[in-house]
């Protein structure tokens, strides 16, 4: 598995992601569309271009969609049982088509799943940035992380 076992992660540990991705107008427009978003400032750059922006935005949730799944080869892949939710997300700048997503996680907090033994409950702090380095999403996420097989039957 790549992803790492709920006994593997510790308090304060950062996850630099390698993988990047730059975030192209049929990214944000498909996404818009499938998720029947018709919000003109995601699908409409004659609309968006009279905004303050002066150009598209990138739909928020395709921005956190990302920030996490950028996230999953480092540290949950293969070793998730579900995500418990999402919380405290903020998009504190824009991001545009065009621009390119890095993101760094660090671990909140590991605890015990009261109901599953096998499993145990990482908060991560999910955080991304454009190319320029701007934070323009962030959002803390629980995830129901299995324990290693060899723990569970020690």
């Amino acid at each position: 598995m790549a992803g790492l076992y709920f006994e593997e992660f510790s308090v304060g540990q950062v996850f630099a992601h390698a993988i990047t991705r730059t975030v192209t107008e049929y990214d944000n427009v498909s996404f818009s569309c499938l998720t029947m978003n018709p919000q003109p400032l995601h699908i409409d750059r004659h609309f968006a271009a009279r905004t303050e922006f002066g150009q598209p935005l990138v739909n928020s949730l395709f921005t956190l969609g990302v920030m996490i799944g950028i996230s999953v080869a480092d540290t949950t892949l293969g070793t998730t049982v579900a995500n418990l939710g999402m919380t405290d997300v903020v998009f504190p700048k824009p991001l545009f088509q065009g621009d390119t997503i890095r993101v760094e996680t660090t671990v909140l907090s590991v605890r015990d799943s009261a109901s599953r033994p096998a499993a145990g409950i990482v908060e991560f702090r999910h955080a991304a940035f454009n190319q320029d380095g701007m934070e323009v999403a962030t959002c803390r996420r629980h995830a129901l992380m299995h324990r290693h097989p060899q723990s569970r039957t020690a």
